[in-house]
């Protein structure tokens, strides 16, 4: 056999044990059906993980783009809004761009979407007034040329935070799922 073969029967024969059904004779068929459950489920290896952050990344910085560009128009370029505003409206158009590709590319999620935007919600509730007040405090002490590097600084904290909160909670199937139990009816 050449070393292809043999990784190939090798896979093939993990994958039948995971999928093989428990022992029907073992009274506690259903704790037994949960551990083979658990252990089919494999975290992503560091490769996945790399690109996941990279796709992220790339999601984002075309979300920075619409948030820069947007802001620009309204703050910069055509002065029609104070700080502000101009940067509120750009953060939620960046944020429905961001949303829609990583849940759909980045983190291949097919959960519940109403949750996960929901979840996305409580994270902005909490990130826009810091932001924007915190923003609009350090863009008053600066000349107003300045307005959109405190736009790229405010950013670059999203972009962090904001990567953790959809990896860990928003497109987490076990947190989600829990989130889901508390409402149903009993």
């Amino acid at each position: 056999m050449t070393e292809e073969t043999i990784e190939n029967k090798t896979v093939t024969e993990t994958t039948s044990v995971l999928l093989e059904e428990p022992h029907t004779d073992n009274k506690n068929n259903e704790t037994e059906t949960a551990a083979v459950s658990e252990k089919t489920i494999e975290k992503p290896g560091k490769k996945q993980q790399f690109i996941q952050i990279l796709k992220f990344t790339l999601f984002s910085i075309s979300a920075g783009i619409i948030q820069l560009v947007s802001f620009g128009v309204m703050y910069d370029w055509t002065g029609w809004l104070p700080w502000w505003p101009a940067y509120l409206i750009s953060v939620i158009l960046s944020v429905i761009w961001n949303f829609t590709f990583n849940r759909k590319f980045t983190f291949k999620a097919a959960n519940n979407v109403p949750l996960a935007m929901m979840l996305v919600i409580i994270y902005y509730c909490a990130f826009i007034p810091v932001s924007v007040f915190g923003g609009n405090a350090i863009a008053g002490q600066l000349p107003a040329e300045l307005g959109m590097l405190v736009t790229f600084m405010m950013m670059v904290v999203n972009f962090i935070t904001e990567f953790f909160w959809d990896k860990f909670v928003v497109f987490n199937s076990k947190i989600t799922k829990k989130i889901l139990s508390w409402f149903k009816k009993k």
